[in-house]
């Protein structure tokens, strides 16, 4: 595995050089600043491969820009209104302008509304440090009394929309708006959080639409841009659902196994694949981790290696970032079978037999306590994790005592 590390760009507080002595070797990077469905010109790209080459002394770095995280996909795109259209061809004029650079592997998602959801974004841990928390009451809370959403109390069982109103009333105003926060802040390094306007906004324009119309939405984007994407050498990989379940009355469609088999085989490509989370997957129950990367192993072109805690076997249910050895996923069981599919890719021939990871989270610890750098983003929390897994892939690599020796 490729080991590279995720970095909002000159605002986020590890450094470049941070990064080269966590041991990455290749950086995971977008252009948060730009608007979604707006086209990534060429000298803003070169503007950020430009920041990734240079260390602070103005040497370089010798790190690349190996992955895009994300391309967003807009919101008029998932439900097929107003711009849709022009999105989706800026969206090709940023593909060819990424390949056009260097760049093979672009990650995004088809997440409708909330791209990324959290309920606490620094819920202490026993160790003395932090890290993200989903909570499915607090969720509840938010869903049914601060957003107020027509039939919300509907979609959860009776006994979360009872502790639900519970927690609602024990919370202080400040409360309440800190939950709206963590809920709405919207992806990792983007300018674009939502305002409560602008969620029920956005559901109003989704209304009732099915899983089978958001479905059929993704397919139409990807047969317009798989072909484009095969064409310039590049690899798109979906990255699940998170939470892996249903939120705010809208279908996630990204969320298990059969979910990706359906987008996979829909549109049959080398360039149509899969961002392989474990955290994202993990944080249901009935997914197979290990099985997936035996059973899609040709199709995952991009690693997030992260775990999380389940407070229950529920499938929409509440779970934590755990450590990265630690969580409900087998971690060792996933990386023994990465590294079978690296070994079939090369035997193969294939020019991408090794796979780009990124410790993906990590828990706030240490000097990350006080330096509150972007949540679930931690610079020691996520080496942390790194060091944890470079220390499997070691073992496991081993010639006389990993897989290969036995």
């Amino acid at each position: 595995m490729r080991q590279t590390w995720r970095w909002f760009g000159p605002n986020d507080l590890t450094s470049i050089d941070d990064i080269t002595q966590a041991g990455a070797v290749g950086v995971v990077s977008a252009l948060h600043h730009v608007p979604n469905g707006a086209v990534w010109t060429p000298e803003e790209i070169a503007k950020r491969h430009q920041e990734i080459g240079t260390r602070k002394d103005g040497s370089a770095s010798g790190l690349t820009w190996d992955v895009v995280e994300s391309l967003p996909v807009s919101e008029d795109v998932k439900k097929q209104k107003g711009d849709w259209r022009e999105h989706i061809a800026n969206y090709k004029v940023s593909m060819r302008h990424l390949a056009e650079s260097g760049i093979e592997t672009i990650c995004y998602n088809f997440m409708p509304v909330l791209d990324w959801t959290r309920t606490d974004l620094r819920w202490s841990v026993a160790h003395g440090g932090s890290c993200m928390r989903f909570d499915i009451n607090d969720f509840a809370a938010f869903d049914i009394h601060i957003l107020q959403r027509p039939g919300a109390a509907a979609d959860f069982t009776n006994a979360i929309a009872d502790e639900a109103g519970r927690r609602f009333e024990a919370m202080e105003e400040d409360d309440k708006k800190q939950l709206a926060r963590n809920v709405t802040m919207g992806l990792p390094g983007s300018t674009e959080s939502m305002t409560l306007g602008d969620v029920q906004a956005h559901l109003d324009e989704y209304g009732a639409i099915s899983r089978e119309q958001l479905r059929a939405h993704f397919v139409d984007f990807l047969e317009e841009v798989v072909p484009v994407a095969e064409n310039l050498g590049l690899r798109l990989c979906c990255h699940p659902d998170d939470p892996p379940f249903a939120l705010l009355g809208l279908p996630r469609i990204m969320s298990t196994e059969a979910d990706y088999k359906y987008i996979l085989d829909a549109v049959d490509s080398p360039a149509n694949g899969m961002t392989f989370c474990t955290g994202s997957l993990g944080a249901r129950p009935d997914n197979d981790l290990p099985g997936i990367v035996s059973r899609f192993g040709p199709k995952i072109h991009f690693l997030h290696l992260r775990n999380v805690k389940r407070d229950s076997e529920a499938i929409a249910g509440s779970f934590y970032e755990a450590e990265h050895l630690a969580g409900d996923t087998d971690m060792v069981a996933v990386i023994a079978a990465i590294i079978g599919e690296e070994r079939r890719r090369k035997a193969e021939g294939r020019r991408d037999w090794q796979i780009p990871m990124r410790p993906d989270h990590g828990q706030d610890i240490l000097d990350d306590l006080s330096r509150r750098s972007q949540p679930g983003y931690p610079t020691i929390g996520r080496m942390k994790g790194l060091a944890e897994l470079r220390g499997v892939m070691t073992a496991l690599e081993h010639a006389h005592w990993g897989l290969a020796g036995r």
